[in-house]
């Protein structure tokens, strides 16, 4: 049987890099990595208190990070800055998060710097993708129609192929399955072809459903 890889683990290396970026002393490495998913959960809550809620979707396609010795950089990449920017204390909510952030991780000798950049296609970032599926499914709108929805919006974004599977309880049914939908082509064995992927998980009142999404953004010769 065809076992399945993270596709962006296997490409690491060829088109796809890596989230964060810092050396640590191998005894000293899994407390670098609790800090950066620290930082990850930490972002993620706040933006997600503090958007604007209308659409339901929090816009973060990805937060990269580079440590050096005495500074840590944080870039979260959004799909929609403004919701976050917008209302009241808007602009002054990054120098909020990043005092949150620093207290949290507790960095005395590191200085923290939190910046945010938009991206220009959101639709086209598969975790932006799932936040909108996520939103549909949990307003009880038919998984086939928010499927179709979500390969409407890729489309407009301009890639080359994307693929949907959702899985768990669909509809409230007794018996869980797996349904999935294809459009264009998503070559996941070429290693040249740059797949974007993301798995999500959304709580419904059945019960937790699991969103994975694969996009082909395009090929390097």
């Amino acid at each position: 049987m065809g076992q399945k890889i993270n596709p962006l683990g296997f490409r690491l290396g060829a088109t796809q890099g890596h989230h964060s970026l810092w050396f640590a002393q191998p005894q000293n490495y899994s407390e670098g990595l609790q800090e950066d998913q620290k930082i990850r959960d930490w972002i993620n809550n706040y933006v997600q208190k503090n958007i604007q809620i209308s659409s339901g979707v929090e816009g973060i396609a990805c937060i990269k990070i580079q440590k050096r010795i005495d500074l840590i950089q944080v870039i979260i990449y959004m799909g929609f800055p403004k919701l976050l920017l917008e209302g009241k204390g808007g602009p002054r909510r990054i120098e909020e998060l990043q005092i949150d952030v620093q207290k949290e991780i507790n960095c005395v000798n590191r200085k923290l710097n939190i910046a945010l950049t938009r991206i220009t296609n959101p639709y086209g970032h598969p975790n932006i993708l799932a936040e909108f599926i996520a939103g549909q499914l949990k307003n009880r709108v038919s998984f086939r129609k928010a499927m179709k929805k979500a390969i409407e919006l890729t489309e407009q974004a301009g890639t080359k192929g994307i693929q949907v599977q959702i899985a768990g309880r669909i509809d409230g049914k007794e018996i869980a399955r797996v349904e999935w939908i294809r459009e264009g082509r998503v070559p996941l064995q070429t290693i040249r072809a740059k797949i974007d992927y993301c798995s999500y998980a959304v709580g419904t009142i059945y019960g937790v459903l699991g969103i994975k999404i694969w996009i082909f953004v395009d090929e390097e010769a």
